[in-house]
């Protein structure tokens, strides 16, 4: 529950999502719920040249099960945060 609870705190945020197989999607977090699925607004392709197929789509559910990295921007990474968050979830509370 550790990451859900962060990437609900990243909702209205722009992030980028690599998927399993290499589209990288960048859009506005709009939700994510417990399994890591992620809907995201206003979306571009990274390498349009790659994947030209997906230009007009704007708005996009991901399942979390083919997510392999999600790109945070720099300002809305909380380390201080993050550390405390991780030592609660590894006591167990």
């Amino acid at each position: 529950m550790l990451f859900f609870s962060y990437f609900k705190d990243l909702v209205g945020q722009e992030v980028t999502v690599e998927l399993k197989n290499d589209l990288e999607i960048r859009g506005t977090l709009h939700s994510v719920d417990q399994y890591l699925n992620i809907k995201l607004e206003n979306t571009h392709v990274v390498d349009q040249d790659k994947f030209p197929h997906m230009l007009s789509v704007r708005n996009c559910f991901i399942r979390g099960s083919v997510v392999r990295y999600v790109q945070l921007p720099p300002d809305g990474v909380d380390v201080d945060l993050l550390h405390d968050a991780a030592r609660r979830e590894a006591r167990g509370g």
